[in-house]
């Protein structure tokens, strides 16, 4: 290891850029957080990748994953068809 490094050409930042993505702060309630903080180890997602998900889903409710209301609904529309 060198005695010395020479920083003065250096800059700060992230090393590799997201594309497509913008890194900024925004201030979110510790429950919220928390909760998709369990959300993300129990799912094997980091907990931003799910906020940024449930984001799309407010802005494009299409795009949003299916949850268990929805889904039960659906089943139960189905099988009230059937019977």
């Amino acid at each position: 290891m060198r005695e010395e490094y020479d920083f003065s050409s250096a800059k700060r930042g992230a090393v590799l850029q997201s594309p497509g993505k913008t890194r900024i702060t925004i201030m979110l309630d510790d429950d919220v957080l928390e909760a998709f903080r369990a959300r993300g180890d129990a799912a094997g997602q980091g907990y931003q990748t799910l906020i940024n998900a449930a984001l799309r889903g407010a802005i494009d409710p299409e795009s949003a994953p299916v949850t268990v209301k929805a889904l039960r609904e659906v089943l139960k529309e189905r099988f009230t068809l059937v019977a």
